[in-house]
């Protein structure tokens, strides 16, 4: 049975907006919101419409369901109505959770995105399609485990720091500034909710075969096993892909934001991608 719509979802979800040319849309990571993504906006601006969207429970996105789990499919669907707006095919940026949230949308709706970049999509659920447990996702999901038990204690540092550590290395968390980690620590609550949109979404790794647009897949040099494995599926999945495997941040850039160094590289990257006159 199909999800039901989510109430009070607005008509167009909250987003930040610059630029003027084609359109590319940018999707965020967990435990962020759209802010993340500025300095890869103010560097597109000049050549590009920017739409960077909250998803749900980040930023000024809408709440999460109360009476059901949200799946990566209430995403895709809260961003529909910005695809319309762009009023054109849009160049798909994402990172992270947003990497699987612009998959997935492609995947929709192909003949409204004319390109995908990709920043380590955590689909989870195609390294348990692709292997019976124990294997690759375990990290991902004991570090969820132990980040719920945290919450079920009441610690919300606690679990934030074990996640962000989990993407980023030890301590990467305590040297964050003190607003960011007060956001993450909000957000942190969602944690198995993310989990559960990334391992229980229901399509195949087959599937990704249809999508023809060219696409960009980077992932960083000191990834997390979890990361690394969905890239090397999608690597050998998707038909006009090209892999970047480095990046001068010494892990993923995770929760609360890339760093001000990786959009700008991100950026310099769009020339390089199969189709480049498409995302320049």
């Amino acid at each position: 049975m199909p999800n039901q719509p989510i109430d009070s979802q607005p008509a167009l979800p909250y987003h930040r907006s610059t630029g003027a040319g084609p359109a590319v849309v940018c999707i965020h990571c967990n435990a962020s919101s759209s802010a993340q993504w500025r300095p890869l906006m103010d560097q597109l601006a000049p050549r590009h419409l920017v739409l960077a969207p909250d998803t749900h429970g980040a930023g000024r996105g809408p709440a999460w369901p109360a009476a059901r789990k949200l799946s990566l499919s209430d995403e895709v669907d809260l961003l529909e109505p910005l695809f319309r707006h762009a009023g054109e095919p849009v160049a798909l940026v994402g990172h992270s959770y947003g990497g699987a949230v612009a998959l997935l949308a492609a995947l929709r709706r192909p003949d409204r995105v004319s390109a995908l970049v990709l920043y380590e999509p955590t689909l989870f659920t195609l390294i348990d399609a692709a292997s019976p447990q124990p294997n690759l996702a375990d990290g991902i999901r004991e570090t969820v485990g132990r980040a719920a038990a945290a919450l079920a204690a009441g610690d919300r540092r606690a679990a934030a720091t074990m996640f962000i550590d989990y993407w980023m290395g030890e301590g990467a968390y305590v040297a964050k500034p003190e607003a960011q980690r007060i956001a993450i620590e909000d957000a942190i609550v969602h944690v198995q909710g993310w989990l559960y949109a990334l391992l229980k979404d229901p399509t195949p790794l087959v599937a990704f075969r249809a999508l023809k647009m060219p696409v960009l897949l980077m992932q960083g040099s000191e990834t997390t096993d979890s990361a690394r494995a969905v890239a090397a599926l999608l690597a050998e999945t998707l038909p006009h892909v090209k892999t970047l495997r480095a990046c001068p941040a010494p892990r993923a850039p995770s929760a609360a934001g890339l760093g001000a160094s990786t959009p700008c590289w991100l950026a310099r990257r769009y020339a390089r991608a199969p189709g480049a006159a498409r995302l320049r």
